[in-house]
């Protein structure tokens, strides 16, 4: 089974989840990183991966998503134009891509496109099981129980991460797999920049979805099959609903290198990983990881 992770929602998540008082030796933070390691230890334990990848965003915010919407991602700008985030994780990032290349775990990106579309397209190359690890609910799109996807949702933590396949993200959000983006462009997503259509929230979009064999029969209808209230905040919508479906969605075919993912019998470059270890005080999670990995291996 091939496990591949959305790594930048992995150190976010380790980043606000692991004590800032969790340090180097020489006083430097290292949650992020610490939070990581130990995260993907949890997670090989629990799904027992034989093939392991993480994907990264090589650009978070995309120009020709934002071309499509302006207000996508919006509020997470910083002054400079990047991604909004705290100083004290852009180090760590460092150290966790340096640890990954030394353990021999591929990380991987392209050029205009975020880890969501690295995410799919692994995701529709793979010839087996995937996991797909992530805390976005857009990736619940991926699920596909024929191609043999799931998304391991991290909502509640990595410790409480839950398996969705098919049935599971019917009964969680009343639509199927193949459905979702049309359930999120309708819900919206603030976290995102989507703003949704206006009194629609998550019951009415499951509904209408449900009504429609599709995305165009859906916003293309006869005016007299929705309530005033609907038709007019649709109507309202119209530009944003044309746009929205595509910035949603996930691209299946982006530039991605082959990649061998393996787990690996042994660190890639050892003495890198005991230098890393040392100098960030990595021992007991690397010790973990390398657990993990082995007891996997083993089975």
């Amino acid at each position: 089974m091939l496990m591949i992770v959305d790594a930048p929602g992995l150190w976010f998540r380790s980043f606000y989840g692991v004590p800032s008082s969790v340090r180097a030796p020489d006083g430097t933070p290292v949650n992020a990183v610490r939070g990581f390691i130990d995260g993907l230890a949890t997670l090989i334990r629990a799904r027992r991966p034989s093939e392991l990848v993480c994907a990264e965003d090589l650009d978070w915010r995309p120009q020709w998503r934002v071309d499509l919407l302006p207000t996508y991602k919006t509020h997470r700008v910083a002054t400079d134009g990047e991604e909004e985030a705290p100083d004290e994780l852009g180090p760590q990032v460092d150290v966790i891509r340096e640890v990954l290349t030394a353990y021999g775990i591929p990380m991987i990106g392209s050029a205009g496109y975020e880890a969501d579309d690295v995410l799919c397209t692994l995701a529709a190359r793979a010839k087996g099981p995937v996991d797909v690890v992530t805390g976005d609910r857009d990736l619940f799109q991926l699920v596909d129980d024929e191609a043999q996807v799931k998304v391991v949702y991290l909502g509640r933590g990595i410790s409480k991460a839950e398996a969705f396949d098919a049935a599971a993200v019917k009964e969680r959000f009343g639509v199927d797999p193949s459905r979702y983006v049309d359930y999120a462009v309708l819900r919206g997503d603030p976290s995102d920049g989507l703003p949704g259509v206006k009194g629609i929230g998550e019951k009415t979009a499951a509904r209408l979805i449900n009504l429609y064999a599709d995305w165009n029969s859906l916003v293309q209808s006869s005016p007299f099959a929705h309530t005033a209230r609907i038709r007019t905040a649709l109507a309202e919508a119209a530009d944003y609903l044309k746009a929205a479906p595509t910035v949603v969605r996930t691209v299946a075919d982006v530039p991605l290198p082959e990649v061998d993912g393996t787990l690996p019998d042994a660190p890639a470059d050892p003495q890198a990983l005991d230098a890393l270890s040392e100098r960030w005080g990595l021992a007991s999670p690397l010790t973990r990881l390398a657990g993990a990995i082995a007891e996997t291996k083993a089975v």
